[in-house]
């Protein structure tokens, strides 16, 4: 459900994965993350989809892991 999802705004996005806001956007228009508009008209990134796997076909890994 759409409600238990956590979301980002576009600058949280842009610093949490450090990348540019045009880099956000390309990842939007190009389906590699998802997003809702709210009521107001702004933009928020569903968190899960900014750290999918690319193999998989889906967004761009986050940093790695500290195993």
């Amino acid at each position: 459900m759409i409600g238990d999802r956590k979301t980002l705004s576009i600058a949280q996005a842009c610093e949490l994965v450090g990348v540019s806001r045009r880099t956000i956007y390309n990842w939007i228009a190009g389906g590699k993350v998802e997003y809702v508009r709210t009521a107001g008209g702004s933009v928020r990134i569903f968190v899960d989809t900014l750290w999918r796997d690319p193999r998989a076909g889906a967004a761009p890994a986050g940093p790695p892991h500290a195993d």
